[in-house]
């Protein structure tokens, strides 16, 4: 099903101007042909977590099928003044003729792994960099929160409650498409639906309560609308006084009679742990032992895990403003770094590498591929290795592992599959990948994630996931640092 979100909008100009100045600077010195490789990745796991999901794959192929340049879009960067006529009659007949590859959404990620990886012309790799970081720095962050909050709710359904605190329209409808991947039920937000196929669920707000003159009003009237999805908002005025005992009148006077049981109740305020167990006993003392709980109101992992050791009796979590912005950890980080260029005479790849005196700054030079092993009796995940393209993993023996700096932590892995994660989305600017549904994407975040230990998948101090580099991929990295004088091994 095509999702389109971009409308008829033109976001080819959704750009960092330094890519034009840049891309008009490699124009006139004759490089708009010189084939280079870019890969985006990140450098950190938001809330200093283990894992991340990668997300946001199907906009950027949106993106780049609709990437062209209007009359309008060249006269506006004409009237920049200092762009080459010859360099805006390119970009008029611009074509995209790309290699692109890309860990599939949904897959479990790790800081310096390429997310995605652009071969191809100068210009065309160098204007992508600012729509590919927006767009999966986006989703990956809000699908990876969205599956913190799944984790810590232990099997609770989460819905997706953000649209009105969202940084933006696309903020609203793809971060709940992210959240949707991440392990969310649904979600609020009515378009998400019509576009993804999101269930949107809802029932009523404060004001529904308070447009009658009593709230025992506001629930007989709404549960004689809907008797056969009855869930009743209870904190307008006292929740325990008012709200819960009037919501079990009216499942007795209105919803039972009439053949139904009433689906449940939402807390939206107070202390909601206590709320919830007060509240949990009255329902089965009058006999509505099936009726649901339902907490909203300002909720994230934190508070979830903490209101459910307090022994709150909660049954689903509705999550919106810190969830929809990733509040507590709210930038993803990713970045889009030149690894490698194509020498002229050889046609081999020169690989290339950005130095920092911050050690995680530092990128991992040349043309890629990510290996995954795992552990053939468990199925679980042991390590990720990041190798030169060309390179193969030989599983039918075992394989030593060592830290990218530390290298004396050393590990021998062995009875393991060896899996390449990247896969080729466009070849010479041709798509040529099946995007899979969101439900396919969604199932395939499950997946990914059980296959990581629960040590890894802790809130609080999770073990680090080992990726490492392969020895040949190492010592071209450790040449350069040599080269440029930098040399971390010996620290």
């Amino acid at each position: 099903m095509k999702t389109d979100v971009h409308d008829k909008n033109n976001y080819t100009l959704l750009c960092d101007f330094y890519e034009f100045a840049m891309s008009n600077g490699f124009f006139k010195s004759g490089f708009k042909d010189k084939i280079v490789v870019f890969d985006m990745f990140f450098r950190s796991v938001p809330d200093d977590g283990s894992y991340a999901i990668s997300a946001g794959l199907e906009q950027v192929i949106e993106y780049l099928e609709n990437l062209k340049f209007d009359e309008s879009d060249i006269d506006f960067l004409r009237s920049k003044g200092i762009f080459d006529e010859a360099y805006l009659d390119y970009l008029r007949n611009f074509k995209f003729e790309c290699d692109v590859w890309a860990v599939p959404e949904g897959t479990v990620v790790f800081p310096h792994e390429p997310l995605l990886t652009v071969r191809g012309p100068i210009i065309q790799a160098q204007i992508l960099e600012t729509m590919v970081l927006l767009t999966i720095n986006h989703q990956s962050m809000i699908a990876t929160k969205a599956n913190r909050i799944v984790s810590a709710a232990k099997g609770r359904p989460v819905i997706e409650f953000g649209s009105r605190r969202a940084q933006g329209y696309s903020g609203a409808n793809l971060g709940a498409r992210a959240a949707y991947i991440g392990g969310c039920k649904g979600t609020a937000n009515t378009l998400a639906e019509k576009i993804f196929g999101i269930p949107a669920l809802g029932t009523m707000a404060h004001s529904w309560v308070q447009l009658f003159e009593t709230e025992y009003e506001a629930f007989k009237t709404y549960a004689e609308i809907y008797p056969d999805n009855c869930l009743l908002l209870v904190d307008t005025y006292d929740t325990l006084k008012e709200g819960v005992p009037n919501a079990i009148k009216v499942f007795n006077e209105v919803v039972v009679p009439k053949g139904f049981r009433p689906k449940g109740i939402r807390i939206d305020s107070g202390d909601i742990a206590y709320l919830s167990k007060k509240a949990r006993k009255m329902l089965d003392e009058a006999g509505f032992e099936d009726v649901q709980i339902m907490a909203s109101n300002s909720l994230d992992e934190f508070t979830i895990q903490n209101v459910l050791i307090q022994g709150a009796k909660l049954d689903s979590f509705g999550v919106g403003e810190r969830l929809i912005t990733s509040k507590s950890s709210p930038v993803f980080g990713g970045v889009y770094k030149l690894t490698a260029f194509e020498d002229e005479k050889t046609k081999e790849l020169v690989p290339t590498i950005k130095i920092s005196e911050n050690v995680t700054k530092i990128t991992n030079p040349g043309f890629k591929e990510i290996y995954r092993l795992y552990d053939n009796v468990s199925g679980k995940a042991l390590a990720d290795v990041i190798t030169l393209h060309d390179e193969k993993i030989d599983d039918s023996q075992d394989y030593e592992i060592f830290h990218p700096i530390y290298t004396w932590k050393r590990r021998n892995i062995y009875n393991f599959t060896a899996k390449p994660l990247l896969v080729q989305i466009y070849e010479k600017g041709k798509l040529i990948y099946d995007m899979p549904t969101l439900e396919e994407i969604r199932q395939h975040a499950k997946e990914e994630l059980d296959t990581l230990w629960e040590e890894v998948k802790r809130l609080d101090n999770p073990q680090e996931y080992m990726v490492d580099l392969s020895y040949d991929l190492w010592k071209i990295k450790d040449d350069l640092l040599e080269r440029h004088g930098k040399n971390y091994k010996r620290r």
